[in-house]
């Protein structure tokens, strides 16, 4: 038997995450993945919580209705998210092509 799953919030790995928007973003919003699951976002800063124990690939990409821009991803390991990593995410200068997202300084 598996134990319960723990509550939300009471994990100890979480990453900020800086989703800087675009110029060109009217109406558009940042879908944020961890290990290819999606989750809606907004654009700012927050933070997101971690599978515990192992390292995750984390995603960022902007929609506009069925129109898909700026992915980027980039692997958080193990003891950079316990250390309280910080993520920054910026699109593409244009509306096509890639993004970046990089693991910034504290």
């Amino acid at each position: 038997m598996n134990p319960a799953p723990l509550p939300s919030g009471t994990t100890r790995r979480r990453v900020e995450l800086r989703l800087r928007k675009p110029w060109f973003a009217w109406g558009a919003r940042p879908t944020v993945t961890v290990d290819g699951v999606g989750n809606p976002a907004q654009w700012g800063t927050g933070t997101w919580a971690l599978p515990d124990g192992r390292a995750v690939e984390f995603g960022v990409y902007g929609i506009n209705r069925g129109w898909r821009f700026g992915a980027a991803s980039v692997r958080v390991e193990a003891a950079a998210a316990g250390a309280g990593a910080v993520l920054e995410y910026r699109a593409g200068l244009l509306p096509f092509g890639r993004g970046t997202l990089v693991v910034a300084p504290r």
